[in-house]
């Protein structure tokens, strides 16, 4: 773990960082390293694989909690339960008495909640070998506005933990195999009595002779050094629904690194990156856009083209439209995720004032003014009534 770099420094951050400062790194560092982009670069690879493992562990609550405290070591599968520091098999171990025997803490909290209440060292005794579940791959995927609209399919390149194929997972040498722990016979773990002013206290530790694993490679894999799993560039193709927004996470089951001891493998969480339209803005499922229109079309009512996630359609713009008017066309916005129908399309209408008029237009602007009076402005007739009453 020594060679490991602090996640915090990876994505330029401080500790104590807050979840939008670290997802504004991750977005940022990612676009910069992503090896599509830096074909030229062959340490890009790797950069972008340490920036999304700082990302995982960072952007989730409980991994960064057991990172924070216990570093590395609070959140590495080959610690403890594969789950860094989440249980403590071993319990309490024993509290002794005023000089009489040791009491095991573990049988008096069994007696209270059932057996494996605390995680007694009785209950360990299969917890080395037992099946433990992968953990999860997080990348990011960069995709634009209408492919988050639409849906579409991804080739996303994942390095992942997989099965050593020429010890076929068992970490020994093929014509070898793993032996049973004879320090703890499998357990992975030993008790320790220590005599105290207190009586005999008893605790379980883990198993120094086999790490806590239970069994003893002798002649480890010359391919995974003994570890029975090895990285592998792997192609994942990912379905991204339509719908689809900035920032959720598309969660690919069954595609993260392979499970511990016959588990079950972890899954894929690609975070969503959607760049901006130079035309539209999305809010929740609606689409909204600005069209700018003359002041003639305004004003006399006219048929105008607009774009939506569609293609171009024809919008009716009625006579007298003020500016900042909102036009909605109904059902032409981003489909629902996991339901039925669409959001509704917004389209702004901008006005826009003739500039750099030519004497020609403007005689014809004032002779047109001449021609109009308050009943052409009701805005204007309303406010100049109720400056004369103020």
């Amino acid at each position: 773990m020594a060679d490991k770099r602090d996640y915090y420094e990876v994505l330029g951050l401080k500790k104590g960082a807050s979840e939008d400062e670290i997802k504004k790194a991750y977005r940022k560092l990612a676009k910069q390293h992503h090896p599509d982009l830096n074909q030229n670069d062959p340490k890009a690879e790797e950069k972008f694989k340490e920036i999304n493992e700082a990302n995982d562990v960072l952007s989730d609550p409980s991994k960064r909690q057991r990172y924070d405290q216990f570093g590395h070591a609070g959140i590495d599968p080959s610690y403890g339960g594969g789950g860094g520091f989440g249980g403590f098999s071993g319990g309490f171990g024993g509290f002794g008495g005023f000089g009489g025997e040791g009491i095991d803490l573990g049988d008096i909290f069994d007696s209270i909640f059932g057996s494996g209440g605390m995680g007694s060292a009785r209950s360990s005794a299969g917890a080395a070998n037992s099946p433990r579940r992968g953990s999860d791959i997080a990348v990011g995927l960069d995709i634009s506005f209408m492919e988050a609209c639409k849906g579409v399919s991804h080739e996303i390149d994942i390095n992942r933990a997989e099965t050593c194929d020429t010890c076929n997972g068992n970490g020994a040498r093929p014509g070898t195999s793993p032996k049973t722990c004879p320090e703890c016979s499998g357990a992975g773990k030993v008790r320790i009595q220590q005599r105290t002013i207190l009586g005999t206290m008893s605790s379980a530790q883990t198993c120094t002779k086999c790490q806590g694993k239970g069994k003893i490679i002798e002649t480890p894999c010359t391919t995974c050094n003994g570890a029975g799993r090895v990285q592998k560039r792997k192609k994942v193709f990912v379905e991204v629904p339509a719908g689809i927004d900035d920032g959720q996470i598309l969660a690919v089951r069954g595609e993260g690194n392979i499970g511990v001891n016959g588990g079950a493998k972890g899954d894929l969480n690609v975070r969503i990156m959607v760049r901006k339209d130079p035309f539209f803005e999305r809010r929740g499922f609606d689409i909204h856009c600005d069209v700018p229109v003359s002041f003639a079309q305004a004003a006399l009512g006219s048929e105008i083209e607009v774009p939506t996630i569609d293609g171009n359609i024809k919008l009716s713009v009625p006579e007298g439209t003020q500016p900042e008017t909102v036009l909605r066309l109904r059902s032409k916005g981003v489909k629902r995720l996991q339901r039925e129908g669409r959001g509704d399309q917004f389209v702004r209408i901008i006005v826009e004032v003739p500039r750099n008029l030519n004497k020609k237009q403007k005689e014809l602007f004032m002779q047109l003014e001449s021609e109009l009076n308050d009943k052409n402005f009701e805005k204007r007739k309303s406010f100049f009534e109720k400056l004369r009453k103020k």
